[in-house]
């Protein structure tokens, strides 16, 4: 008895929760989710588009690059980077959506834009307008690309880790001092750069080893330039006597031919990179200092050594009162 009335209970519960989600309540809005609370998406989840979201009437706008006119799209290594063409407060164009890569989409509101592509240390700007239907706009690049190396006389190679270059423009300013476009660069390394003439400056080592050419970059082209030291690896040691040991705590000063000084050093041994030419090295241990002169022939590595007992020997006391 008890149980039939249980029963009736629950059937009769059972009904009444059917019928009240068959029923609108006053609560519930036209969209069926009553008084549901959500929390605030963008508090939780923030938007990590370089393109700002299309604002309803916005317009896509797809951006390709090539080297030359007429040529084929970049596919890959451009950096596009969008800028509203008036300046903020601070005097600074606002940047309204950037991309990586080849040939890049964007959903931009309707407006005028200043579109800049990058392409290694090339580049270009263009200024677009965005409306309500999708278009295409292309960028010429006008660039190319240069790889540098260099060789000693008769084509001996040059170790990588000594030699480095750096690109200039290839005019001079008012001052003659030309602006230095990328620093430190390694050798057989790709640079991508707008077509034009160069200076580009080779260092093998750290003393004197320079040379200076002016290079041109063809658009569409790979250019590969490689230019011929005449130099030398010299290790100088300070010895008592003929393939000796090295003295340690020697300082060392090395003399160009018109007696200007061009590297000093500390230690047993003085290894650096000369120009082929003629010098004096001068070697100071204790209280005695030590010189002698020799020549640098051009991809001759060699050791110079000082011997104590047959160098010219200066006495700092000497004449002293």
């Amino acid at each position: 008895m008890i149980l039939g009335g249980l029963r009736f209970l629950l059937s009769v519960f059972a009904v009444a929760l059917l019928a009240a989600a068959a029923t609108p309540s006053a609560a519930q809005d036209k969209d069926g989710l009553g008084d549901l609370k959500l929390p605030d998406i963008s508090g939780y989840a923030r938007s990590h588009r370089d393109a700002p979201l299309a604002a309803g009437n916005g317009g896509e706008v797809t951006l390709s690059a090539q080297l030359v006119d007429k040529g084929a799209d970049i596919t890959r290594g451009i950096v596009w980077r969008v800028f509203k063409p008036e300046p903020d407060a601070k005097g600074k164009l606002p940047m309204v959506a950037s991309a990586h890569g080849g040939t890049a989409v964007l959903t931009l509101e309707p407006g005028s834009y200043l579109v800049h592509a990058a392409y290694g240390r090339a580049g270009a700007t263009k200024r677009i307008t965005v409306g309500h239907e999708a278009k295409r706009e292309s960028l010429v690049l006008d660039a190319g690309g240069l790889k540098l190396d260099a060789v000693l006389s008769g084509g001996q190679r040059i170790p990588p880790d000594k030699l480095r270059f750096s690109i200039y423009e290839g005019k001079a300013g008012a001052d003659g001092d030309r602006a230095l476009i990328i620093p430190d660069v390694k050798p057989n390394t790709v640079i991508r750069l707008n077509a034009g003439t160069y200076h580009v400056v080779s260092t093998y080592g750290a003393t004197n080893a320079v040379i200076r050419s002016d290079i041109r970059v063809e658009a569409g082209k790979l250019t590969e330039a490689t230019v011929e030291h005449h130099a030398a690896e010299v290790t100088m040691k300070l010895v008592r006597e003929a393939g000796g040991e090295a003295i340690a705590d020697t300082s060392w000063s090395v003399l160009n031919e018109s007696g200007d000084p061009i590297k000093e050093a500390v230690g047993a041994y003085a290894p650096m990179v000369l120009a082929e030419g003629d010098y004096t090295v001068i070697a100071k241990n204790r209280d005695r200092i030590y010189q002698k002169d020799f020549s640098v022939e051009a991809g001759k590595n060699e050791e110079v050594e000082v011997i104590a007992s047959e160098a010219t020997a200066v006495d700092p006391d000497e004449g002293a009162d």
